[in-house]
């Protein structure tokens, strides 16, 4: 790191570890003669998305979760790139200084302290115009189909149904065992594989657009010295995927780190669709509140197993306290009519208590 460093011209700095989430990349802040930057820090591993573009279903799971989910991994090209794809676009992500993605470092502009999560925890900002600011950024950049490529040899893959079911079967795979203290059987994780087959039907073939796939207050910085849509400084966007609209409204209005009023949900979804409508962006209404139901209970039910997941093998229990949270989302995710099957299934099948996050012997 510090050999990488000094040959970006910054050996001098100052290095400051921040604190890590749930992924296996590293931040920095670095300081040297009035300047600052970040770094990022992604350990490197065989495994590369360049081998899974052209790979059919069978192949992806051959080589793995992250071909199956579309996920980047270590491929911290792929940021470099979708940092680059977003700018030009005129949203905010950081500038990119240097980058050896050989070794995983990656040198870039440091937003500052103002992070969405924390401003909202202060009160000293309105959440509307936050939100507004958020999905006016997201409106900008759904006015344009999905590219096929981000740049050159970078293509932005499909968020298609084979990523999609192995991201749910998260849930049977992971919370059961917490859950109900044993694992899904045969036939409960055929069934549930069945019902979100169904579902996500109804959502295919829709005008594909750029999905960030973690767009929510961890992720999002508030600029206010910018302007227009750039007064929101995006990170965490290696994942990215063409897909569904809805998703990254789902990931702000349902976050599940934080509680987003009913209220606020619903103003924001409206102004996000007045927007779309004066740039003259096609959208109808109802399907696009049936693709956010669907998509937000498809996105909830990976969540629920990636908590559980990351304490029963990664030993990090504090997530267990967020299951409540995503729980009550996904019970109100499945109230729309087109659930309505999978909702009466997860009745059948998960007690009241598993329904509300609740893990016996576990205070959240």
């Amino acid at each position: 790191m510090m050999d990488f460093l000094r040959d970006a011209g910054w050996g001098s700095a100052d290095v400051k570890a921040l604190p890590g989430d749930a992924s296996t990349r590293h931040y920095f802040r670095v300081a040297s003669d009035g300047r600052h930057a970040m770094l990022m820090d992604q350990p490197q591993h065989a495994e590369t998305p360049a081998a899974h573009a052209a790979a059919t279903p069978e192949e992806r799971h051959a080589l793995g979760y992250n071909a199956v989910a579309r996920l980047a991994g270590a491929d911290c090209t792929r940021f470099v790139a979708i940092s680059d794809f977003l700018r030009s676009r005129g949203l905010s992500t950081p500038k990119i200084y240097s980058a050896d993605c050989a070794d995983g470092f990656v040198l870039m502009e440091d937003f500052g302290e103002r992070l969405y999560a924390d401003i909202l925890n202060t009160g000293k900002k309105d959440e509307s115009e936050l939100y507004k600011a958020a999905v006016e950024a997201l409106a900008r950049l759904h006015a344009d189909s999905a590219p096929a490529e981000i740049s050159p040899q970078i293509a932005l893959y499909p968020y298609d149904e084979t990523a999609m079911l192995a991201e749910i079967a998260l849930l049977t795979d992971w919370y059961f065992p917490l859950a109900l203290n044993r694992k899904a059987t045969t036939e409960e994780t055929s069934e549930h594989r069945e019902l979100w087959r169904k579902l996500l039907m109804l959502v295919k073939g829709a005008d594909a657009k750029f999905v960030h796939r973690d767009y929510h207050a961890q992720n999002l910085l508030w600029l206010p010295d910018r302007s227009g849509a750039a007064r929101v400084g995006v990170i965490d966007f290696q994942d990215a995927v063409a897909g569904s609209s809805a998703y990254d409204l789902v990931s702000l209005l349902e976050d599940a780190r934080r509680d987003v009023s009913p209220e606020l949900a619903e103003a924001t979804i409206n102004h996000y669709l007045s927007i779309m409508r004066d740039q003259g962006t096609a959208i109808v209404e109802d399907e696009m509140r049936a693709a956010f139901a669907i998509m937000a209970a498809q996105r909830n039910a990976k969540i629920v197993g990636i908590f559980s997941r990351l304490w029963l093998r990664d030993d990090k229990p504090r997530y267990i306290g967020y299951l409540p949270r995503v729980w009550g989302y996904l019970r109100h995710d499945l109230e729309h009519p087109a659930l309505a099957d999978l909702r009466n299934w997860y009745k059948r099948v998960l007690p009241q208590a598993a329904r509300e996050g609740r893990i016996e012997g576990v205070a959240a």
